[in-house]
């Protein structure tokens, strides 16, 4: 993995067209660098969280204050990556459960939108946000579903965000959900450093690598691409409120 300075990133963002940028936290440590680093830096914003695979290294009472605090600040945008991973096999899915419901609380309460991480948990997701109350702007980050899923989601109000992975040969179901998904419920997104799409893939990704899933997903809805352009940003700023 490389690992460049934050105005190196940005610039090559920049040149890419990439004006904006969230860096998103997985646990306190890193959800306080990435609070800080917003801070820091006039166009990246925060997301802040206990990642699910994470939760067993945390601390409740300690790690739980941490992210209800940082939550509130002005350029932390989005309580996240929460939610579920049954892919992984190492977490409790109770366990899981509890954080993600506390991290719907904190969202809730702070009114920040709610970036969710789900992996081969699409029903509890679902459930457990139907059974909490779901915050105002919901995200689903990388979103990984089906095109029923898709469409539950956009029932729902959902906004999904498409990483790279859709431009990767064997993800048809997946470009089949993102053909379906109403153009105002996406946003593109990189899951740097992994995740890095079609040419560059097996290269580490960065945020100027999202001007290529932008494209893909253009042509793949028959979209014109300053339109479709036009039309992520604007979710962006809607979900994201003060980008």
């Amino acid at each position: 993995m490389i690992d460049l300075p934050v105005d190196t990133v940005l610039a090559a963002a920049q040149a890419a067209g990439i004006t904006k940028v969230v860096t998103v936290g997985v646990s306190a440590a890193s959800s306080a660098w990435a609070a800080d680093c917003a801070a820091a830096h006039q166009d990246v914003y925060a997301a802040v969280a206990i990642h699910p695979n994470d939760v067993m290294d945390a601390e409740i009472a300690g790690d739980l204050e941490t992210i209800g605090r940082l939550a509130w600040l002005p350029k932390v945008v989005a309580v996240g990556e929460t939610g579920l991973d049954y892919y992984w096999d190492s977490t409790p899915r109770e366990v899981q459960q509890w954080w993600f419901r506390q991290h719907i609380k904190i969202a809730k309460d702070t009114g920040k939108a709610l970036m969710i991480h789900d992996r081969d948990a699409h029903e509890d997701v679902l459930r457990i946000l139907a059974e909490e109350g779901p915050p105002d702007r919901v995200v689903f980050h990388c979103f990984s579903g089906d095109a029923e899923m898709a469409k539950q989601c956009a029932e729902a109000g959902y906004v999904m965000s498409f990483a790279g992975t859709v431009t990767f040969k064997n993800a048809a179901a997946l470009r089949e959900a993102a053909a379906g998904a109403p153009p105002d419920l996406m946003l593109v997104e990189t899951d740097a450093p992994y995740l890095t799409p079609m040419p560059n893939r097996g290269k580490p990704n960065s945020p100027a690598m999202a001007a290529y899933t932008l494209r893909f997903l253009a042509e793949l809805k028959g979209i014109d691409l300053a339109t479709f352009c036009d039309t992520v940003t604007a979710t962006a700023r809607r979900v994201f409120g003060i980008w």
